[in-house]
């Protein structure tokens, strides 16, 4: 079999690495890149470490509850440190009586070489969020005396955790982080970064982001730094570094699997290539979107990450370690960055600008920390090839100006070739892969034959649907025409978002609600039918309705690898109903404009639902309403990824 792996192909990388610069360096050069070596920090053990000393003693004493070891070096130092002082079998003892968590292998590594073995383990990936979650699930802390061994830094928010949940915290640090003795290797690869000299930047701890921000500002070269981001790939070896990188306002393009420099390194090898030249297609700016030159498919190219992902797989019903969240209407009016785009440019004018759809596509993911991407569009766009009139009114939302109502008007409406009419969706689905981070999916989207045609004969929204169930009762030929004219184009228009990036697809019923089971198996289930078995296989669909509580199992039989539910019912209910089948939803949005506290709660109440059920993706049970707090939307989302579920 032929060998399609590239390797970096002879990349420009700079490793930030400084205990393992050689390491990295080989691995670079083994990996087919050019290695730029760039030691960013310097190891400063404290010369007088009162605080370990001090652990020691109050263990020794029985007086530390929980130990808590961030890393495998650091597990070291302290018992090298309290060694210096106290009896080492002594404190090993006591270290063996006290509950002792650990973060990822490397401490567990560490205390093995001692032979102890940890009580509690927070397996990689993980941040401080997923160390507290861990501690949720296993560990109650309450009243509890948690010593927490730091490592360069203290991280506040793990701290402030383990406060809010009752601890009383003592910091046992190991390290300072400073910077290199000798700086110049950094500061030349600085420059050769601002120059554009270098292709893919290696960070493997999240002090280096400091230090490279420090050094470049004391060099005159952060504006130039950042801005050669947008052509460069950023690759972090775990979600700490992550974090640090985005909180710093830098993208972060590839994540490993697993946080070890020899994994990190060989993965980034095989990955980076492809986000390199993806990067090189779409330029991103603040507030300035370049349109892109269409690229050759790259050969050897590997399935991007999110394929591997929490939604992903919730939508398959396999294991995962959180339930993802994404939001309909992430992109809205809610949210500041919207605003300020719409305040240029019409809601259509805005759909119909790839760059433009692309951007707060992108923003909002990048904003919110979501689990997946929706394109934005909306759902009528499909109508307006058709010849109907469309036209978004301000303050009162799509308008018909030609509603379709009789046998008549139906022979009218245009047939649909997605491709040349819907194109500017496909483009701006295009250029949101690009720069989207490869481990968030992208979701396309349509609305379902029912919904469209509700709108299309209705001319508008409407309470009672009379125009679209008088034609349905009255004329069923009329009405099957119709709904396959828009079957047809649907079916079209998704498959083109699918082929040109979309990970997965929502079709949105947000009027079927107003039918009965008789009326929807007889009039709408046939075209629904129709419409998933012709889309690409492989691809997730999502099938959401709203007020759908007595449809549910003809939505099921309709088709679709998730079903959405809205806030109408019980999700758990819903799901007895459903079966074998993955669930997303269902938190009423209103609950969005209470506070923090009670945003939790009531999101946790939906988790607890879908709790030990494989398929569960977190959302509203409709879209986010235009009056919502931003800082409310935030608050959901770590509420979500804060829960503590075990892995199903």
């Amino acid at each position: 079999m032929q060998d399609l792996t590239p390797g970096f192909g002879g990349l420009s990388v700079v490793s930030f690495e400084s205990r393992m610069a050689d390491e990295a360096v080989l691995l670079i050069r083994k990996y087919g890149g050019q290695p730029i070596s760039a030691p960013s920090l310097r190891e400063v053990p404290l010369e007088v470490n009162t605080e370990a000393l001090e652990f020691a003693e109050r263990l020794m004493k029985g007086h530390v509850d929980v130990v808590l070891f961030l890393t495998g070096v650091g597990t070291r130092a302290v018992i090298r440190i309290a060694s210096s002082r106290h009896d080492r079998e002594a404190f090993l003892r006591a270290l063996a009586g006290a509950t002792v968590v650990t973060r990822g292998p490397k401490p567990i590594v560490a205390l093995g070489e001692v032979g102890l073995k940890p009580t509690v383990t927070v397996p990689e990936p993980n941040t401080w969020r997923d160390v507290l979650a861990t501690l949720d699930r296993r560990l109650d802390v309450r009243g509890k005396v948690v010593a927490v061994q730091e490592y360069g830094r203290a991280n506040a928010e793990l701290l402030a955790g383990l406060r809010d949940r009752g601890a009383e915290v003592f910091r046992v640090p190991v390290y300072q982080w400073a910077l290199p003795e000798d700086t110049a290797p950094l500061v030349h690869a600085l420059r050769g970064i601002a120059e554009g000299a270098a292709d893919v930047l290696l960070f493997s701890n999240a002090a280096q982001v400091d230090h490279v921000l420090e050094v470049a500002r004391e060099e005159g070269l952060e504006a130039s730094i950042r801005e050669s981001m947008e052509r460069l790939v950023v690759a972090s070896i775990g979600p700490i570094t992550s974090e640090a990188l985005r909180e710093r306002g830098f993208p972060v393009d590839f994540e490993p699997r697993r946080s070890k420099i020899g994994v990190f390194i060989q993965e980034a090898s095989l990955a980076c290539p492809a986000l390199v030249a993806r990067k090189r297609e779409v330029r991103v700016q603040i507030g300035v979107w370049e349109r892109p030159q269409p690229a050759a498919p790259l050969a050897g190219e590997r399935p991007l990450p999110c394929l591997d992902g929490s939604f992903m797989k919730a939508c398959r019903r396999e294991p995962v370690e959180r339930v993802p969240i994404w939001l309909m209407r992430q992109a809205g009016r809610y949210m500041k960055a919207y605003r300020d785009v719409r305040s240029r440019v019409s809601f259509l004018e805005l759909c119909h600008n790839p760059q433009l759809a692309a951007e707060v596509t992108v923003t909002a993911a990048e904003q919110l920390g979501v689990d997946a991407a929706i394109i934005f569009a909306d759902i009528l766009l499909v109508t307006e090839p058709m010849g109907v009139g469309l036209e978004f009114l301000r303050g009162e939302g799509p308008a018909i100006h030609r509603p379709v109502r009789t046998a008549e008007d139906v022979d009218l409406v245009r047939e649909v070739d997605a491709e040349s009419s819907l194109g500017f969706v496909f483009e701006a689905i295009r250029l949101t892969r690009a720069a989207l981070a490869p481990r968030i999916p992208l979701i396309g989207f349509a609305g379902a034959p029912f919904t469209v045609a509700s709108y299309v004969t209705e001319g508008k929204a409407s309470e009672h649907y009379l125009h679209t169930k008088g034609l349905m009762l009255r004329d069923t030929g009329a009405w099957n025409a119709l709904l396959g004219k828009i079957t047809r184009a649907t079916t079209d228009y998704l498959n083109g978002q699918i082929r040109a990036g979309a990970q997965a697809v929502q079709v949105f019923d947000s009027w079927v609600g107003c039918l009965s089971p008789h009326d929807y198996e007889m009039h709408v289930l046939p075209h629904m039918r129709r419409l998933f078995a012709g889309l690409q296989a492989g691809v997730p669909v999502i099938h959401f309705g709203t007020g759908t509580a007595a449809l549910l199992e003809l939505m099921k039989a309709a088709g679709g690898a998730v079903i959405g539910v809205d806030w109408r019912v019980e999700l758990g209910a819903a799901w007895d109903r459903l079966g074998e089948v993955a669930v997303q939803g269902n938190l009423d949005p209103a609950v969005l404009l209470t506070d923090e506290p009670t945003i939790r709660r009531e999101a946790w109440r939906v988790l607890d639902q879908g709790r030990g059920r494989p398929g569960h993706i977190f959302n509203l049970g409709h879209g986010v309403l235009p009056q919502t707090p931003e800082e409310n939307v935030h608050a959901l989302i770590r509420a979500v990824h804060e829960y503590p579920v075990e892995k199903v």
